[in-house]
């Protein structure tokens, strides 16, 4: 059982140990970098073939979320395609997997830097989203208060039997939230990385990926 909660300007947040983030009183389930399409991009860029199958399992575990939540609107934080074309290269299935989630729900694509501009893919295409007192979008802006965004794929390193273990995490202070990368198909930054870190303040805490989700101080 999940029992840590994020405060974000009033809003009690719930981080998942999937990735996702659920604001339960809008009934609204977040996901972040889901890079659909990586392993066609990839091949597509250099010719290397990786196992195709990291769509399929990113979307069999949205749908678990969405089935365990019952949110009633996903909204997708930015680069939920690994580029342009990956949204025009899913294969029939995966496209019948993703028309299957959206059906009977508001689902809301928010523009990455991997895939600007919108998809034909049905949803509502927006560069950033409000609602409530927060505010949605893609990479942090400094000074944003009540902000949820992603980009930064954050990954807590901690040192374990004298090993250092990286884990996927959220970071979060009273001003904002940065959500883990939900794809399959993704690697991370390591929370104390200056891109990161400069984005809070002192007091800010990590949600480490892992049932349950775990709550820990970030190092200064």
């Amino acid at each position: 059982m999940n029992d840590c909660t994020i405060a974000l300007s009033g809003a009690r947040l719930t981080p998942y140990p999937s990735g996702a983030l659920f604001w339960e009183a809008q009934s609204l389930l977040v996901v972040s970098d889901l890079h659909l399409g990586k392993s066609d991009r990839i091949a597509r860029s250099n010719g290397l073939l990786l196992p195709p199958y990291e769509t399929r399992d990113t979307l069999t575990r949205l749908a678990s979320d969405l089935d365990k939540t019952k949110a009633k609107t996903l909204l997708c934080l930015g680069d939920s395609f690994d580029d342009p074309a990956a949204a025009d290269a899913l294969c029939d299935d995966d496209l019948m997997a993703l028309a299957g989630l959206q059906a009977g729900r508001k689902w809301i694509w928010i523009e990455g830097n991997h895939d600007p501009g919108s998809v034909g893919l049905g949803g509502t295409h927006r560069t950033i989203w409000r609602q409530g007192p927060l505010i949605f979008r893609h990479i942090a802006e400094p000074g944003a208060a009540g902000e949820v965004s992603g980009h930064y794929h954050p990954k807590a390193r901690l040192a374990a039997r004298g090993r250092v273990l990286s884990r996927p995490c959220f970071l979060f202070d009273s001003t904002r939230v940065v959500l883990p990368a939900y794809g399959t198909y993704t690697g991370g930054l390591g929370w104390t990385e200056p891109a990161l870190r400069g984005l809070f303040g002192r007091g800010a805490h990590a949600a480490i990926l892992g049932d349950p989700v775990r709550r820990v101080p970030v190092p200064a």
